[in-house]
């Protein structure tokens, strides 16, 4: 309401006839709900409602909303006025109130404008939430892709040296394998192909991360429980891991066509990508599709799962909710490090847990879907082959071949990974479903 009394107040009050006694009214503010003008004539569009009593047959109670442009009147003010008036006609029936719809002028002068502004305000709302939902969306992809750009590169080398186990076959100790890349390669032998391994983990985790809160907040909805079940993380976990496998395992492929022998003469990304398409055909980049689903949907759902009940349980523990208080009342401002909810180093050790739990329950899967990779069509096998041929060779150790700089590489990859997505969503404002 307006402590004011616009000019055409006065003027409403003496242009009233003289059937009519003006009561008064309230001012009204330009940011009224369309409710509150529904609810005056909630069975017409009118806005205005009369009611009548058969106890005063002669009397009726109008109550109007009058637009600051009704009679013609304005001085620039953005109010509207309720005005309340007791005129000299009109009957009820049976002793109960009824409602008279008559035409409601509104600010601009048209008989339903607040239908209309309801209209108007509720297309304007969607499209709101339709532009910050896909803001929303790009924030948490971007906050994904950036913490698998700085994990990767950090860790470059020791996924080089994983690969050259798994790939190649290297039966080298660990120092002296990494002696040889030194002086063949030099220092900048550790990062080959991690320019292509930064092109496919940044998709593959932007959409890992993405898929997992849609999923799990997606199955919070149609449980309707106040927290998400230790089930629904897991299978939310799973079916991220699903969803970015099958749209990012093409470049998976061309990487490892690239690090393997005679990956060199290619002539980088492009080169491999067409000489696999030419020789093999385009569902050449699917290959190891089908142990790539089986390793990631357990993998997956080990990697989210343990890190979201990790950070579950110490969110309900005393120290987590005090901590979590203390940050909500703080006066001081803090920084994006000091808004994590778990803090840094307990970030770090929970992604570090959980990367370590899903790599030593998959790294099986994972050694025959890069077998399969590197099979030709000639020769090409199918994964159930390809898993007996690697044990008849080197027995089930075989399975686990480059396993420790497999953990080497993916305790500081994980622990980083959790760390820069938590910090950038964050810094990005990534609001949460």
């Amino acid at each position: 309401m307006h402590g004011k009394h616009p000019s055409w107040f006065t003027h409403l009050i003496k242009s009233d006839t003289s059937d009519s006694i003006f009561l008064g009214g309230l001012f009204l503010d330009d940011n009224l709900p369309p409710s509150f003008i529904s609810l005056i004539a909630s069975k017409s569009s009118s806005g205005s409602a009369t009611f009548s009593s058969s106890h005063s047959p002669h009397k009726t109670l109008n109550l109007k909303i009058l637009g600051r442009r009704e009679r013609g009147i304005s001085d620039g003010s953005g109010c509207r006025f309720l005005s309340v008036s007791l005129s000299a006609n009109g009957s009820g029936e049976n002793g109960e109130y009824t409602q008279h719809a008559e035409g409601f002028l509104g600010q601009d002068g048209n008989k339903g404008s607040v239908q209309h502004e309801e209209e108007e305000e509720e297309r304007d709302q969607k499209s709101v939430l339709r532009g910050s939902g896909a803001m929303n969306m790009t924030k948490h992809l971007w906050a994904g892709a950036v913490a698998a750009m700085v994990s990767r590169s950090f860790v470059a080398p020791l996924e080089r040296l994983k690969l050259e186990y798994i790939v190649r076959g290297e039966q080298k100790k660990l120092i002296d394998l990494i002696k040889t890349i030194a002086a063949s390669q030099g220092l900048k032998g550790f990062w080959k192909g991690n320019f292509v391994n930064i092109l496919r983990t940044a998709p593959f985790k932007a959409i890992n991360f993405y898929a997992y809160d849609t999923y799990r907040n997606q199955l919070l909805r149609w449980s309707r429980n106040e927290e998400t079940t230790n089930f629904e993380r897991f299978l939310a976990g799973a079916a991220a891991g699903i969803t970015a496998t099958i749209l990012c395992i093409p470049m998976d492929t061309i990487r490892t066509k690239m690090v393997a022998p005679g990956g060199e003469a290619l002539g980088g990304v492009i080169g491999a990508f067409r000489h696999m398409i030419q020789t093999e055909g385009f569902f050449s980049l699917y290959k190891g599709i089908v142990p790539s689903i089986i390793s990631m949907a357990p993998s997956g759902a080990v990697f989210y799962g343990v890190y979201d009940i990790l950070k579950s349980a110490y969110l309900h523990s005393p120290e987590g909710r005090k901590r979590i208080q203390n940050m909500k009342v703080g006066d001081q401002k803090l920084n994006a490090f000091e808004q994590l909810e778990l803090g840094t180093i307990r970030t770090l050790l929970y992604g570090a847990i959980a990367g370590a739990c899903a790599e030593a329950a998959t790294y099986p899967f994972e050694v025959v879907r890069r077998q399969l990779q590197m099979q030709v069509r000639e020769t090409k096998l199918s994964a159930v082959a390809t898993c007996v041929k690697i044990v008849n060779q080197g027995g089930v150790p075989a399975l686990y071949a480059g396993l420790i700089p497999s953990l080497l590489q993916v305790l500081p990859s994980a622990a980083i990974s959790y760390l820069v997505y938590e910090f950038m969503k964050i810094v990005l404002k990534v609001e949460s479903s």
